[in-house]
């Protein structure tokens, strides 16, 4: 069903995360039948733009009877296939609303890595990633209402809120925590189960402010590799390649998980981080702000961007706030602060910054506010 917010949408992921140009190319990866009607929006202002788009459909339930069957070759021609298509855009947007999200559960975990590290790693990670921009963003189909359990109209329009949400603003509110976040060199955080201590001196912060993902609100760094040391235990479910993980507690000495356990999952665990040397180490450390965003709903690019949580994610780490690790993993893991989650801290060199998900800096945290970054085109 035709919905105008998908016009707003369309335009905000073309002319603010994309700047998209006259006579550039973007790439538009689609996931889900439902995904459609956005994407048709993309095309049609794309096109009205005067930009040449390439679409490509795509699910987990085609994608789940390749990589079962696939050999090295055939994921490595797969991705020459689609290497020769990135390397000819200039932009890329990621529309994905697969109607199951468990539809690879089932794939042998051998397959999957070889998916991620011969055909994902080379096309995304390394093309798409580094040398294109790009977007990428869920669509509010039924599998994500169920999700986050919560009818689907009701859900619908929390989904335009959080991704229409004015991310200029945002950007603009960042600027004080990602200046704090480059000035620290030790990072101490608790809460319930946690107690960690790492250092990030050196490494640049990054702001996500929309350009990357919809929906945006983060700024992240990453620990100096060998520096962490301690325990976090998450208390945000994760759906991570098919499987549901609850409670995953994580043990560190000198940067390396050393014991992982998990309420549920948990038998999967050390094969996911047996997946490479890197699998073990810290990738990323991030810090959530986007205030539209409260509750995990099993679905990463939402709940990492949770107002008052953290995100602490094994694997690869980022170009822009880099560590040296190198892996085929990167694992978004979401620990939440706040009251009703058990609460916690974060300090920086010894200074508390954060306190059950509030920052003890009031105009830092009135920046962010709802109030202060809702869009007035939804209005």
């Amino acid at each position: 069903m035709k919905d105008k917010r998908n016009e707003i949408l369309a335009r905000q992921l073309i002319d603010y995360s994309l700047d998209l140009q006259k006579g550039e190319t973007l790439y538009l990866e689609v996931k889900g039948i439902p995904t459609l009607e956005l994407a048709k929006e993309v095309i049609r202002y794309a096109s009205h733009k005067g930009a040449t788009v390439f679409w490509y459909y795509s699910d987990e339930g085609l994608l789940r009877h390749f990589v079962a069957h696939a050999n090295d070759d055939m994921f490595k021609r797969q991705a020459d296939l689609h290497l020769d298509l990135m390397t000819k855009a200039d932009a890329y947007i990621g529309l994905r609303g697969s109607n199951n999200p468990f539809d690879m559960a089932d794939i042998p975990n051998e397959q999957i890595k070889k998916h991620n590290a011969l055909f994902y790693h080379p096309v995304h990670l390394e093309e798409r990633v580094k040398r294109t921009r790009w977007v990428v963003l869920r669509y509010p189909n039924d599998a994500m209402a169920q999700l986050a359990q919560t009818p689907t109209e009701t859900f619908a329009d929390f989904y335009y809120e959080v991704c229409c949400a004015d991310y200029a603003k945002m950007s603009k509110a960042q600027n004080k925590l990602h200046a704090l976040m480059e000035a620290t060199d030790t990072v101490r955080i608790t809460a319930p189960g946690t107690d960690l201590r790492f250092s990030m001196k050196g490494i640049p912060a990054v702001k996500c402010d929309g350009t990357r993902n919809i929906p945006d609100g983060e700024v992240y760094t990453a620990p100096v590799r060998d520096s962490v040391n301690g325990t976090i235990q998450y208390n945000t479910p994760s759906l991570y390649q098919g499987t549901l993980f609850e409670n995953i507690r994580l043990e560190f000495e000198n940067g390396k998980i050393v014991k992982a356990s998990a309420d549920q999952g948990g038998e999967k665990l050390d094969e996911i981080f047996n997946t490479d040397e890197g699998a073990r180490f810290v990738g990323e450390f991030a810090i959530g702000v986007n205030p539209f965003i409260l509750h995990p709903m099993k679905d990463t690019l939402f709940d990492e961007k949770i107002a008052g949580s953290l995100h602490f994610t094994p694997g690869q780490c980022y170009d822009e706030a880099p560590n040296g690790n190198q892996s085929s993993i990167h694992w978004d893991i979401v620990l939440i602060q706040r009251p009703e989650y058990g609460g916690g801290e974060i300090w920086f060199d010894d200074t508390l910054i954060r306190k059950d998900g509030v920052f003890i800096d009031s105009e830092m945290e009135k920046s962010f506010s709802a109030d202060a970054l809702r869009s007035s085109a939804l209005t």
